[in-house]
């Protein structure tokens, strides 16, 4: 049993009823008043009893059914029609009054027609023509209306009634078919009138549309992102079946055998641009930009984009830090890959703390730089092309040369809490073209600012860890004060005895003036320790005299030290026991780390008239590039089973206190090298800056 017309034709009214039905609804739960919301209510009402009786005409066909559709459908256009004349009144004064008189005749005269004309649906009749004069005049009147509606329209308010003007003007194209194919042949066209419901229930989507982007009707329609993101790919499948169909009919009416060739292609392109969407970023990043920037008067809904840059961040610490949290939130708001992220170091310095889809960076950016400060007191988002092409926007500021060479720097975005700059973020150029206007900026600047407050409270975060166990620390050095103590009074009564009970004169002497050194550093490590400042005051020393001593008091250990020094002094200013601690410390570490048949050497030059290097390098074990950026500088940390983890913090503390610099190169199992470079004291000295002593570490 085959499908008949009246089935389709209730079907099609149906769903016409559905949806007018369902958007009358909304538009009543959404309206806050006014005339122009009441007409638009008004007229989807309408339209929706006008398809309920199309579905009752379909099943229960008869002359008072037919006479309840007509009428309602003359009711109908009387609403459209007097909704677009509430539209007119403002914009057309005196000269368009006459559009009411006009859309109130017609209307008179439809329904004169449809109660005492009967327009024939099947062969026609003599009284047909007349019969359809009236009800033909409707789309003509409606078409002049929409025509004139559009034109009168100030340019910049044409945006938001351009997808009405389109809607109605399809529905009255649509009905001016109708009728003047069954003016032609006196007969409504059954097939038509079958499918009639249906396009009007597909302009539905346009008039919600305008709705949403004209706040004067007073209906507050919400339409969001992901509702119309999914209604356009809903658009393209729709397309890509209509293909499908006039293929099929093509191939139907022309007749020919590739019609199954011709299907497995458009299935083999469907599938392939199907691909492209969901595997491709890109693709989707250009759909999303072109549907916010044709659909929407705002690029972004606001609240959708915090609450999910918000959750970014506080999801931190899975599969992501929240360092790169924070690059993966602003770089999802521009449509950006990712970027790098430069947070300020102890020593105001701002370096890479975090990368997302890019490669690491060793750059070091100085936080009194020219970079930096306009970041600081503009607070400003610098886009980088931008820049090139008008410098003068930026005040002519000139960029780093690690940032001027990196070929996919797009945006740099400013971290800046109440306090001060905690870091930048270098985003990645954009998956499609993106246009960065106000909007994208106040954005960017809103987001940076909550970013830069959760960086600013892990900072603090970690500086209190830090301090506590400091606290622990020092907690510990009063009972290491205790036993130094013990060893005092032991080694004190060890000399006493050793100088009353000495047989070997030589090896006496020697055993006692050794004890009697280590004595006296204990009882001054006591005192450093108790009275918190330096009992080794600052001054002028020979750096190779300090290696010889380390090299001597390794020099039972495997393997040997080798040292390789030119013959002038190298002399810097420096607390001679604290510098000689470094450099023993960084010896031991080379020596744990490498195994008795390999090489440890101590390397001294000067570079320059004012530095003095120092480089201590082995082929030991080495370190990974991640646990030296990490976790080497870190207090604390340490990879001996025995070590406490401050022996290298002190290293960088104490050097970046004398004015130098520490620099490890390290592979895992090729070795070490550390350079120390110190300002000389013949440098020092020319500078004639004031000695000021500093606490020990």
């Amino acid at each position: 049993m085959g499908v008949e017309v009246s089935d389709i034709a209730a079907w099609g009214y149906g769903v016409a009823a559905g949806a007018y039905a369902l958007f009358g609804l909304y538009l009543f739960m959404a309206w806050r008043g006014g005339t122009a919301g009441a007409a638009l209510l008004g007229a989807v009402s309408s339209s929706a009893l006008w398809a309920a009786a199309g579905v009752v005409q379909a099943r229960f066909p008869g002359d008072a059914t037919q006479l309840a559709s007509g009428i309602l459908d003359v009711v109908r256009w009387a609403c459209w029609l007097g909704f677009l004349v509430v539209l007119l009144r403002p914009l057309g004064g005196p000269r368009l009054r006459w559009h009411g008189s006009a859309a109130i005749a017609v209307v008179v005269a439809s329904l004169l027609s449809v109660l005492f004309g009967q327009v024939p649906v099947g062969e026609p009749t003599p009284t047909s023509l007349l019969a359809l004069a009236a009800p033909l005049c409707v789309p003509v009147l409606g078409l002049v209306l929409v025509e004139q509606l559009y034109r009168n329209l100030p340019q910049q308010s044409r945006w938001g009634l351009k997808p009405l003007c389109l809607g109605l003007a399809a529905g009255f194209i649509f009905e001016l078919y109708l009728f003047a194919d069954a003016f032609l042949f006196g007969r409504l066209d059954a097939d038509v009138v079958a499918v009639r419901g249906i396009p009007h229930a597909m302009v539905i989507p346009l008039i919600a549309l305008s709705a949403a982007r004209t706040p004067s009707w007073t209906v507050r329609i919400a339409m969001s992102r992901e509702m119309v993101f999914h209604s356009t790919a809903l658009a393209v499948t729709g397309a890509y079946l209509l293909v499908i169909a006039a293929a099929g009919y093509y191939v139907r009416y022309f007749g020919g055998t590739w019609g199954r060739a011709l299907q497995m292609t458009l299935l083999f392109a469907g599938l392939l641009l199907l691909g492209v969407f969901v595997f491709s970023g890109s693709q989707r990043a250009r759909l999303r930009v072109l549907i916010s920037k044709h659909l929407f008067p705002y690029r972004y809904d606001y609240r959708n984009e915090w609450l999910r840059f918000t959750q970014a961040l506080s999801q931190a610490g899975g599969t992501m830090d929240l360092g790169q949290s924070v690059i993966k939130a602003l770089a999802d708001l521009v449509e950006s890959p990712g970027g790098t992220l430069w947070l300020r170091d102890p020593a105001g310095r701002y370096v890479m703390s975090a990368r997302l889809n890019h490669p690491a960076s060793d750059a070091v950016e100085p936080g009194e730089g020219p970079f930096c400060r306009f970041l600081d007191e503009r607070e400003w988002i610098i886009d980088l092309a931008e820049l090139r092409a008008h410098p003068a926007k930026y005040d002519d500021l000139m960029l780093p040369i690690w940032l001027s060479t990196m070929e996919d720097a797009w945006l740099v975005v400013p971290l800046k809490s109440p306090e001060a700059l905690v870091g930048f973020v270098v985003l990645g150029l954009p998956r499609a073209p993106f246009e960065i206007n106000w909007e994208v900026l106040d954005l960017l600047k809103t987001a940076e600012r909550q970013a830069a407050s959760y960086l600013a409270r892990m900072q603090a975060a970690e500086a209190l860890l830090e301090s506590r166990k400091f606290d622990s620390f020092n907690r510990m050095s009063a009972f290491v004060v205790h036993d130094l103590k013990n060893l005092v009074a032991q080694l004190a009564l060890m000399l006493k005895n050793a100088e009353r009970h000495r047989h070997n004169p030589e090896f006496q002497d020697d055993m006692i003036e050794t004890v009697a050194h280590v004595e006296a550093r204990m009882r001054a490590l006591m005192t450093q320790l108790q009275d918190k400042k330096s009992v080794d005051p600052r001054r002028t020393v020979d750096v190779r005299l300090l290696v010889e001593n380390v090299r001597m008091a390794k020099r039972h250990q495997l393997p040997s030290v080798s040292v390789v020094a030119p013959e002038a002094a190298l002399e810097v200013s420096a607390h001679p026991e604290r510098l000689e601690r470094v450099i023993g410390h960084l010896v031991q570490n080379a020596l744990d780390a490498t195994p008795e048949g390999g090489i440890v050497s101590v390397r001294m030059d000067r570079p320059d008239s004012s530095k003095v290097r120092v480089v201590i390098a082995d082929n030991g074990c080495g370190m990974s590039a991640s646990f030296i950026r990490d976790q080497l500088f870190r207090p604390f940390q340490t990879s001996k089973a025995s070590g406490m983890g401050i022996g290298v913090y002190e290293v960088r503390q104490y050097v970046t206190e004398l004015g130098g610099t520490v620099r490890y190169e390290s592979e895992e199992g090729r070795g070490t090298s550390v350079t120390l470079t110190l300002p000389s004291a013949a440098r020092l000295a020319e500078s004639k800056m004031p000695e000021v002593e500093q606490p020990l570490s």
